[in-house]
């Protein structure tokens, strides 16, 4: 395999007189010189990983490299994976929104944040309206507040054309989301599962009527 720029030096790679050596449990060894640091690893039947190359002297560790490599990787490629899954959802209001259309939009809003998702929230200012950005700020503070139990302010209020725009991002990550879902649909299923079952116990047969 390619040597890269980004990888740390490794083994025989490393090539210092002297290194602060950390055991593969996290015990701190002392400045060794490398031969001793490389003897050692050689017995552990691990590798020596500098990991601190710009202390003097450098510091490295005894590990299992190739399996420091697989799970550095697993977990890049799950902060990607939930980066990627994020969806930015929109919910527009108007300036003089009355509270039955309020209520639905934030209702929709919270379902957004709860399945991990951020809400772009919108209000579309007509006319005369565009005069008064004050009361399209306290509409979104006040929406802001009202879901703040699914999501944060992560942009705040706004202007963009003729319009407000405010973004809330969720408190739950979508995989989290996800997971949480998948564990309630799961209880659920248990739950009447047992209740089945408990039926089919206490169902009195034929012969006992």
């Amino acid at each position: 395999m390619e040597h890269r720029i980004s990888d740390p030096r490794t083994n025989d790679k490393i090539r210092v007189p002297e290194v602060r050596l950390v055991g593969p449990a996290g015990e701190q060894v002392g400045v060794v010189p490398i031969d001793t640091a490389l003897r050692l690893a050689r017995e552990a039947d691990l590798d020596l990983v500098e990991v601190a190359p710009n202390s003097r002297p450098p510091v490295v560790k005894i590990m299992d490299y190739g399996k420091f490599k697989y799970e550095t990787a697993q977990k890049a490629k799950e902060a990607r994976r939930n980066q990627a899954n994020t969806v930015l959802k929109e919910v527009r209001f108007r300036l003089k929104i009355d509270s039955h259309d309020y209520e639905t939009k934030r209702k929709r809003a919270e379902g957004f944040l709860k399945d991990g998702d951020k809400v772009k929230a919108m209000i579309l200012f007509r006319g005369r309206e565009q005069s008064r950005p004050d009361q399209g700020v306290r509409l979104l503070a006040r929406f802001a507040e009202d879901v703040r139990e699914f999501g944060n302010v992560e942009s705040n209020p706004t202007i963009d054309g003729r319009n407000m725009v405010m973004v809330i991002g969720p408190v739950k990550s979508k995989v989290d989301a996800k997971a949480e879902q998948n564990a309630k649909r799961a209880a659920a299923r248990n739950q009447n599962d047992d209740a089945a079952s408990t039926d089919a116990v206490e169902a009195p047969t034929s012969q006992e009527q």
